[in-house]
């Protein structure tokens, strides 16, 4: 049969052809996960993913591989379970540059594919053809398939790149689409999978991922291997399908939570990410049980990309968290709130990223609170507003909606401030219009009733118009809904957080900055992180772009005083470059120079070489000449950014 022959086939279709049912808002309430999860409503049609899932879907991978560290490639086999609606001839996968040796059935038959053209985003279709399916029909189909070594997702670092010096380390990334270059599947957060996987690397490496781990010590293999087992039984999005390999070891905080990383700095990660335990309980006393089983952390070296990945079970972490005084562990708290918001119900597309940041975001300062207090709390939320601001006024009206349209465009497009910080204040506004306690009883209800789902914006405000608004007509108005989500900018119902542990800050600000103060007045010693933060972001009101406001003879007291150029907190380390290089201020060169080629967090890498490139004929010859040392130390996802700006040295 043709696939267009399917044209109008719905997602309902499948699901009834399925078994499965209707997906409604009211289910799903149990704990356990589903046998198979949902299939993405007709709403989901996700444009970065070649597949259609309302034909046929991927329920379950079950991967092969073996790790080749000389050739930077993970070879071997793919097992997919495939579901179809009577009829279906052919199931389409998402894969990019991965080389396809053969597919077959599960009697070990070769069955026909076909390897698409190739798009600079989406990468390229297999599709797989078989014999038509039958109804209620569940079948295995085996891809034999290598990544290449410059795989997106994956990070082959050499002994010298790593902590101890001596071994080799791999690890994956797939958010957002980037598991199609290590596994070929229908890379859509809308199609959840279960997963397992068996793994055989080098006998002195250690393997971890985001499930279960079946085999703790490993099973010996030929050739100086072992072999490492894992098994996932809820259905994650793929993006949350992720590897660890290399010389790593663990140390337990409680029965249920712990931190891998090198052994040379387990002892210094256990100290500071030592409050994950307290948070895990903090976050089920806010919105219910965990429902992962294991909570735990591995501290990855320092080229990888982001500040977390809240990948199940196993939380990827940036080593730039560890400050000494446990000072940014609320990145610990917005990958744990991940469990809720994003792994359990996870935005449908990535139009939707919001549904995952946004809440999370909201559910991490809530569990900064319990933990730390109200005031630390209030004090994040206004340094997450100032960053909001910012943002408001460098993107496009269109791009500062929640829900957008990301077709045609890199998912990563949405990945900014909008979607966590806008989002964040969407649902304090909501909290602070209805009642904590209301507010509360809706969201741990939202989490419960969308377990394991695909979620979009509107079936997001189907919901908290059913269980929340009721129909008051006033409350509807009050909230603004519609404006928030789909409105560009901030509606009329936002209100900026203040905290009062600000006040001195902000005088001390001024004091320094606008008065021409001696830096020897700045009480530093007596201020947390969040307050030195706010100190370094202080700009003049209307300051115009590459307006200079400070006197290198400032700098330097400031420099000199703060001790910045020695500076172990990452995020001041950041905040004072940021000054300094817009500055053109010489000194801080070596600064920079250390700090770009000692970490790789997007984070923290675009935005300072985007403020040396603003410099013109003193900027540019810097960046070109840090990048070209920088740019082996980094992951495809943050050097694939600076590339288009710098250019590939």
């Amino acid at each position: 049969m043709k696939p267009k022959a399917f044209g109008l086939v719905s997602a309902l279709a499948l699901a009834s052809a399925l078994g499965l049912g209707a997906c409604s808002a009211t289910t799903g309430a149990s704990l356990a996960p589903p046998a198979i999860a949902p299939a993405p409503g007709p709403d989901a049609i996700d444009s970065h993913t070649y597949a259609r899932p309302e034909i046929a879907r991927v329920v379950d991978v079950a991967l092969d591989l073996t790790a080749d560290f000389n050739a930077k490639t993970l070879s071997g086999t793919a097992t997919l379970d495939i579901l179809a609606v009577p009829g279906a001839n052919e199931v389409i996968l998402d894969i990019r540059n991965l080389d396809i040796q053969d597919v077959r059935d599960a009697a070990g038959q070769p069955l026909r594919y076909v390897v698409g053209d190739n798009d600079a985003i989406k990468g390229q279709p297999l599709t797989v053809y078989f014999p038509a399916f039958v109804a209620h029909e569940r079948r295995k189909i085996t891809v034999r398939y290598s990544t290449r070594p410059d795989a997106a997702a994956l990070q082959w670092l050499s002994p010298s790149q790593t902590a101890g010096g001596q071994k080799p380390y791999l690890f994956s990334q797939g958010q957002a689409i980037l598991t199609r270059t290590w596994v070929p599947t229908q890379d859509s957060p809308g199609i959840r999978q279960t997963y397992s996987a068996r793994i055989t690397a080098p006998a002195d490496l250690t393997v971890v991922m985001s499930a279960d781990q079946l085999t703790p010590k490993g099973e010996a293999a030929a050739n100086g291997m072992k072999t490492w087992r894992f098994r996932m039984d809820n259905p994650i999005p793929p993006y949350l399908i992720a590897i660890g390999v290399g010389d790593i070891a663990f140390a337990p905080f409680d029965e249920r939570t712990g931190v891998w990383t090198e052994p040379s700095r387990l002892r210094a990660a256990a100290a500071e990410l030592a409050p994950t335990a307290e948070m895990v309980d903090a976050a089920e006393k806010l919105y219910g049980p965990y429902r992962w089983g294991r909570y735990d952390l591995l501290v990855l070296p320092p080229s990888f990309p982001f500040g977390g990945m809240e990948n199940p079970k196993l939380t990827f972490a940036t080593p730039t968290i560890i400050a000494g005084d446990q000072s940014l562990v609320s990145l610990v708290a917005h990958e744990l709130a991940h469990s809720w918001s994003g792994n359990l119900v996870t935005n449908a597309t990535w139009n939707d990223f919001w549904l995952n940041e946004g809440f999370t975001v909201y559910f991490e300062n809530r569990i900064m609170e319990s933990v730390y207090g109200h005031d630390r709390a209030v004090q994040e939320q206004v340094l997450s507003w100032d960053g909001l601001q910012d943002e408001l006024k460098t993107l496009p009206a269109a791009d500062t909606r929640l829900h957008l349209d990301l077709t045609g465009r890199d998912p990563d497009d949405g990945m900014n401030t909008i979607a966590y910080d806008k989002g964040s204040a969407f649902l304090r506004t909501i909290e602070r219009t209805v009642g904590r306690e209301r507010f509360d009883a809706w969201l741990r209800g939202y989490f419960d009733r969308n377990a394991y789902r695909p979620m979009t914006t509107a079936m997001f405000l189907a919901d908290i118009r059913t269980h929340l608004v009721k129909g008051d007509a006033r409350l509807e108005s009050e909230l603004q809904l519609d404006a928030w989500v789909y409105q560009p900018g901030l509606p009329s119902n936002a209100v900026a957080p203040v905290s009062n542990a600000f006040t001195p800050v902000d005088a001390a600000a001024v004091a320094f900055f606008k008065n021409r103060g001696p830096a020897s007045a700045i009480p530093w010693a007596e201020w947390n992180t969040q307050q030195r933060q706010r100190f370094l972001g202080w700009r003049p009101e209307g300051l115009a772009a590459g307006a200079d406001w400070l006197t290198d003879a400032q700098l330097a007291d400031l420099e000199r005083t703060l001790n910045l150029a020695n500076e172990g907190n990452s995020e001041l380390t950041f905040a004072w470059l940021q000054i300094a290089l817009a500055h053109r201020y010489q000194p801080s060169v070596a600064t920079a120079e250390k700090f770009l080629t000692s970490q790789g967090r997007r984070k923290f890498v675009m935005p300072l070489f985007q403020t040396l490139w603003n410099e013109g004929d003193w900027g540019r010859p810097i960046a070109q000449r840090i990048y070209a040392e920088a740019r082996p130390l980094y992951h495809p996802v943050t050097s694939g950014s600076v590339d288009q700006l710098v250019g590939r040295p």
